[in-house]
Parts: structure tokens; sequence; C-alpha cells
């Protein structure tokens, strides 16, 4: 019916979004902490601050580096030991 009445089809394989598990996300939002980090010089994030990262080859990406970061403050009690280690190298204070 979408063919006929609009004249689209499904989407191509390279159309499809990939998708992203919960690991990626956290290592893309951490990878946000930490320039946002080497840039400030700390991680006191506005609650709505957005970073955007990308590179030359791949889209920039808004991520919600404040609420984020206040999250994982938040679940501090249940975040890995390893990623809690990643954090507190840049610079993330816990209270």
């Amino acid at each position: 019916m979408c063919e006929q009445v609009l004249g689209i089809g499904p989407a191509s394989e390279d159309e499809k979004p990939t998708r992203r598990t919960q690991a990626d996300k956290w290592a893309m939002n951490y990878e946000a902490a930490k320039r946002f980090y080497e840039r400030e010089g700390h991680l006191q994030v506005p609650r709505k601050h957005v970073e955007r990262i990308g590179g030359e080859d791949q889209e920039e990406r808004e991520h919600k580096l404040g609420a984020w970061i206040g999250n994982q403050r938040s679940r501090a009690a249940t975040l890995t030991p390893e990623r809690m280690e990643k954090l507190s190298a840049i610079g993330m204070r816990w209270s």
C-alpha cells in the first residue's frame, strides 16, 4: 500500500539505522565526558548541557551529557568498578 499510494519502498540495508548496545551508548557518552573534561578541566556539567561530538569519518552526534553525568552519579552503587574507575580518572566527583 505504501508503495502504491506514497511511492515509497522498504529501506535498503545501508539506509537502516545501526543498532547500538547499551555498552556502545555508555562508551559514546563516556567519550563525550572525556572531551568535556579535557576542554574544561572538570566534570561539573550543567544538567541541560549537550555535547556534540563527531569526526571527519562519522556524523556529528548530540549527547545529553549533563543528564548522563547526573545519572551516573545517582547510579554509582550499581556501576561496575571498571566504569567507576574510568569516570574517576577523568575527574568525576561522586557527591
